[in-house]
């Protein structure tokens, strides 16, 4: 979840006009942004973008730039001025199977302070970790360019085949060194797992610019305080995500007043010049925006309601900003549209039919086991329907078991829906080990799991009870409690489960179907998750448990 921190005067300065506080607050809504706070003394406001797909939006610049199209101090796709660029990178083929991609460009012009280089890092971190996926996808480096010599080659090497001095070290390390004792090599190892060699960056001089996606030379790669010439690149798995991040940063550099020099990178069978200028389009029509926002514009009003969010309008034909990939469907056009219209401004509708509404049977059975619950002392939370692989896997201790994945996500936090319910009740409980036991909650809600070619959504509850005394008698009681009221019978057989202890964890059976798990939470999850107290838990599948009892 993206936080931004920036100067006011600096917001200002960009914006070209004098905003208060309240004023800003407004105006990061058009953005989806929620304003968190400001510090007078330090002259620091704080934007939080949570999962935002306009990574653009991720910097100060990026901020300054929607203003001026809200404000109407700019109209339209923002102009970007690249310089042709007599700048090389030649990508060698031995990379192809490791991090095959890169992208890059030259700024000149524009002596960096103290404070700009604080904001660029924030912006080229927010685009590694959010956006490039904790550096998988996108890694970013950004280097002082009087100290290169181009052409700069991007090949992969052994690991004890080269010495470099990494940032913020002074002494030189290979790479394997780097892997293994870096702060930074400790954390992105995991990236380049398995491959027998490493990427590395490195000049006509033989110097070393960096080992991406790790880290970069404390020569080549450290910035400093009047630093006037920089190269900025960025390395990843897939091109698009490259691009796009390297369109991002020109974007930032080149309203900040450099300039802006072309990179040509050469693969085996092709030239890329970067930054590449994306020329997207999208065909939108009235009928659409009319249908979707309840509101009968005029072509002027399009136009300029598109203009004012930042795009190019000409014919029902829109162009979309080069430092944006989220378009995907005119929905998402006209969404913008009415962002910029403002949704408060759409007059209601009166009702033009009547109808009964009724719960379902599956919804009022849910509910009575929710209310059931909480009778019996356990306290409901809730959480997103999306998470990740870490959270509902790893950190239980169990194999993927049919997950319905995002393709391109924006956040790995929310990059895939929830295959059960339990992992984010000990997720919960590992971010409240400040707070007094015992714990006992439990969370009612869908899941989604993936069979074969099929998607398969379940209603399911998962309750658990962290107390130093808790155990699979305790957790026991609570299903007998449960089914007793609702005048269930049940068996439960033995079965092994890698998330719970062996012996203490057996599988709920009702006429046959299998709705539930139960037992103690193994000691491995709980260290996975940094809980330091016995857990037991179960998780009912109340669609299953529901189909059971209608026989």
């Amino acid at each position: 979840m993206p936080t931004i921190t920036f100067s006011l005067k600096d917001l200002q300065n960009l914006v070209g006009k004098p905003l208060s506080v309240e004023e800003v607050e407004s105006l990061v809504e058009y953005g989806k942004g929620d304003f968190e706070k400001y510090d007078k003394a330090a002259d620091e406001l704080t934007v939080d973008f949570g999962d935002t797909n306009l990574p653009y939006l991720w910097s100060v610049e990026g901020i300054a730039r929607l203003i001026k199209g809200i404000l109407g101090k700019q109209k339209g796709i923002p102009k970007i001025d690249i310089k042709k660029g007599n700048y090389k990178v030649i990508v060698d083929k031995s990379v192809n199977e490791i991090r095959p991609y890169i992208a890059a460009f030259v700024a000149k012009g524009h002596k960096v302070d103290d404070y700009l280089i604080k904001q660029l890092i924030q912006l080229q971190e927010k685009l590694c970790e959010s956006y490039g996926r904790k550096r998988l996808k996108v890694a970013i480096g950004v280097y002082s360019y009087d100290k290169i010599k181009f052409p700069v080659c991007y090949k992969s090497v052994e690991s004890d085949s080269i010495k470099f001095v990494p940032l913020e070290f002074n002494k030189e390390m290979n790479l394997r060194e780097i892997l293994e004792e870096h702060p930074k090599g400790k954390e992105y190892a995991w990236i380049l797992q398995g491959h027998k060699k490493y990427p590395i960056l490195v000049d006509d001089a033989g110097e070393v610019l960096s080992f991406p996606p790790i880290i970069n030379s404390n020569f080549t790669g450290k910035v400093n305080e009047g630093d006037e010439h920089l190269f900025v690149e960025a390395t990843g798995i897939e091109l698009e995500p490259i691009l796009l991040a390297m369109n991002i940063m020109a974007y930032a550099f080149y309203e900040r007043g450099f300039e802006i020099h072309s990179v040509d990178v050469k693969y085996e069978n092709k030239t890329v010049t970067t930054p590449f200028l994306f020329k997207d389009s999208i065909k939108i029509s009235k009928e659409q925006i009319q249908s979707l926002l309840g509101v009968e514009l005029k072509d002027p009003e399009i136009k300029a309601l598109l203009e004012k969010a930042g795009y190019d309008f000409s014919n029902f034909k829109v162009d979309i900003p080069p430092y944006r990939k989220d378009i995907l469907h005119p929905v998402d056009v006209i969404e913008d549209i009415g962002i910029m219209y403002e949704y408060n401004k759409i007059k209601e509708l009166p009702l033009t039919s009547y109808t009964i509404g009724q719960t379902s049977k599956l919804v009022n059975f849910i509910n009575k086991v929710r209310e059931l619950a909480i009778g019996l002392g356990f306290q409901e939370v809730y959480s997103p329907i999306l998470s990740n692989k870490e959270i509902l896997y790893s950190k239980m201790n169990v194999k993927d078991f049919g997950t319905a994945e995002i393709s391109n996500f924006m956040s790995e936090t929310y990059s895939c829906v929830r295959a059960w319910v339990l992992p984010m009740l000990i997720d919960f409980l590992s971010k409240n080990k400040h707070v007094e036991y015992p714990q006992k909650i439990f969370e009612q809600g869908l899941v989604t799991v993936k069979k074969g070619n099929e998607l398969v959504d379940y209603e399911r509850i998962a309750i658990a009870s962290a107390n130093e005394k808790a155990g699979y008698t305790e957790i026991k009681q609570v299903l007998d409690n449960l089914f007793r009221m609702l005048n269930i019978s049940y068996q439960i057989d033995e079965v092994e489960h890698d998330s719970f202890i062996p012996g203490r964890v057996g599988r709920v059976i009702v006429n046959g179907k299998k709705v539930a798990f139960i037992g103690e939470i193994s000691p491995k999850v709980l260290e996975l998750n940094g809980l330091v107290v016995p857990v037991a838990a179960l998780e009912l599948n109340l669609s299953e448990l529901f189909e059971a009892i209608k026989k």
